[in-house]
Order: C-alpha cells, then structure tokens, then sequence
C-alpha cells in the first residue's frame, strides 16, 4: 500500500503464482471471468482504506462455479454468479432484520482478510497465507469464497459484464431504491458520475425521477449521465453547483446522493438539498475526515442525512431484480463499461481511474 503513482511504473499490484486450496465446508471454487476496477481498490493501494496484506484484491466480479464443498447445496459446477462484497452470514441482528449490508459477521471477516469461516484458501510460493480482500479476491484467475457471497443469475446474461451488479450498481441503484426509496416525480440530484453515481441516475430514471441532475467535474462523465437518464448537468468546475441545483429545484432538490467520497462534496450535496430533502452519502471518505453543518437546519429544516452502503441491499433478493431492469432495457448497465483490461495491464488501469479517464474497467482472463 502507499505505492506512489503512475502505477504502472510503481506496480503495487504485482503478478505472481499463488496456491489455492480447495472449497472448505460452505464454500465454492469459482473461476473468475470478469473483474471490476473499483474506488474501493484503489482506495486500499494509496492506503486511504488500510488492508491485511499481503492481499489478492478485487471485489467486483463474475465467474463460473467450478467446484463445491460439504453443504453447499444452492450451487453447482457450471453456476453463472456474481460475487457480494459483504458475505452476508443471515443469522446476526442485522441479517435477520433485512439490512444485510450492515452484517458484523461479515465485516469482522473482511476486516480479518478471511472468508466468513475464518480461514484464508490462498498460499504464495512460501506457503504463507494471503489475505482475501472483502470475501472476493476476484484479480485472480480462480477464487474461493463463502457461498453468502455468491447470488446465482440467469446464464442468458453476459458474464463478463455482469461484474458490475457485484458493486457499482447495486451500491448507486440501490441507494435510490432502498435507502432513499425515491418517489416518482421526485427531484434528484447527484454528485460525482463514476460507476456508482451513474448508477445512481439510472437508478431514478427508473423511479421515475424529475429532474434528474448530474454533478461532475468533466464535461465527457456529464455526456454520458445524459445518456443514462440526467435530464440536466452542471459542471461543477464551472459554475456553483449548489446555487446551480438551488436554481434547477426551486430552492433544492428533495434527493442528493454524493457518490464521490470526499467530505466536501458532501457539504455541497447537503446544501443542494430542499426543505424536508434527504442526503444520502455513497461515497467513502477517509476515515479519519469529519463532516459538519448547521445542527438546526436538521430541525428547523426537516432534513435527514442517510448513509448508503452497498446500496442498503440484500444481494440475492436485489442483484436478480436490476439484472432483469437491465434486460428489460431501464438500467442501460453496459454504458458504464469502458475499457476491457487483460491482468497484466492492471496498474495502468487503476492510473487511468485515478485520473478520472475511466467508468467501470473489467479485468478478463
């Protein structure tokens, strides 16, 4: 971690042979067949979110059950699946209660760099452990994970792009449709138009959402929410965008989502929201950031701040659900794919993410 970049000349990702046990009870081997490039990677390579290491990273991802072990009965060789960033262990309070995204057995696990069980499936050359990153560890060619991680999806849907249900659309639609639980003809407003916020506008053009506006800093990012259902854009380095979302609303929007991850943005979207509005934040900002405003105006305003992670979703109830929206034609998902990356051009790719040139890139093998 820390490495400095351009990546590909630090190389914090390093190619290497590993050795991978076989699935323990509970669990399943899979073969990775598409890997997403995500902020949240990135995030544990500068060191903003620290990790075990050493670690075999990825959390966005596809595959094909290749094998399985004892008990495991929902999964069979030859299962198309998308993986679940937080292995849900469904008996914790938070489970039970149908906020799953929220399950402490499963962070305690990712904290730990294990799968749910507790054990670690990869060796490297000196037969020492390496840390799973988040149940997933999808940069490799095969995998084990806990079979909560895993959601079972129809095999007519194009695998290497159904990655992206794994985070980027199941965190921003997700947090339209379950936490903020957008109402047809409600304002919407988001900040920040990577694969998350993206999903996000997507996500109220389903709602039925008006007016939908994209807040970004690059005129390319805002052409693109355009075409997956922003009916109006600003700038944000052109123009206010508060003043500029004020304006559009009529005083502020009743939804904001800040999906970029930085506590200032944040203050940006709580103020570009109206009287009786909700904010909701997607983005992760570095732990050790704080976030301040107006303690009365939460009263005297009837605001509401919510946070959002992993789109407050339940992955084997939600993911089917928006890969069918997907297939019907109301979330346009493959816009989010932009570049297609063989392994060995990974630390490029995460350059090129760093610099915002990016949406979703997907490692294949």
């Amino acid at each position: 971690m820390g490495a400095q970049s351009p990546y590909a000349e630090s190389t914090p990702l390093v190619i290497c042979e590993v050795t991978l046990a076989g699935p323990g009870p509970g669990e399943v081997l899979i073969e990775i067949v598409g890997a997403g490039l995500c902020h949240s990677d990135l995030s544990v390579m500068d060191g903003s979110r620290p990790r075990a290491l050493p670690l075999i990273p990825g959390h966005e991802a596809s595959g094909i059950v290749r094998d399985r072990g004892e008990g495991v009965t929902a999964f069979a060789p030859g299962d198309h699946v998308v993986f679940s960033f937080v292995p849900l262990c469904g008996s914790c309070l938070y489970c039970v209660s149908g906020r799953g995204a929220l399950c402490q057995t499963g962070e305690r696990a990712s904290a730990a760099g294990t799968l749910l069980s507790g054990a670690r499936r990869f060796t490297d050359s000196s037969a020492q452990p390496c840390h799973h990153h988040l149940g997933v560890s999808a940069f490799s060619q095969f995998t084990v994970a806990a079979q909560e991680s895993l959601v079972k999806i129809d095999e007519s849907v194009e695998l290497e792009r159904a990655a992206l249900f794994g985070c980027a659309v199941m965190t921003g639609v997700g947090a339209v449709f379950n936490t903020a639980r957008v109402e047809a003809g409600a304002s919407v407003a988001v900040f920040g138009m990577g694969g998350v916020g993206l999903s996000a506008v997507m996500g109220a053009r389903a709602a039925g959402a008006y007016p939908i506006i994209a807040v970004d800093r690059l005129d390319e990012k805002l052409m693109l929410a355009r075409s997956v259902g922003a009916t109006q854009t600003i700038n944000a380095a052109q123009d206010d965008p508060v003043e500029a979302v004020r304006e559009m609303t009529c005083g502020g929007a009743d939804y904001v989502f800040e999906s970029v991850g930085h506590e200032a943005v944040l203050i940006q979207a709580y103020q570009s929201t109206g009287l009786g509005g909700t904010t909701v934040t997607i983005g992760l900002p570095g732990p050790e950031k704080m976030f301040s405003v107006p303690a009365t105006s939460i009263v005297s305003e009837e605001r509401t701040i919510k946070g959002s992670y992993m789109g407050s979703c339940v992955p084997r109830r939600d993911i089917p659900r928006y890969i069918e929206l997907y297939q019907a034609g109301i979330l346009p998902v493959d816009k989010l794919h932009t570049h297609t990356l063989r392994l060995d051009e990974i630390n490029a790719g995460f350059d090129r993410l760093a610099r915002a040139e990016a949406v979703r890139q997907i490692v294949t093998f």
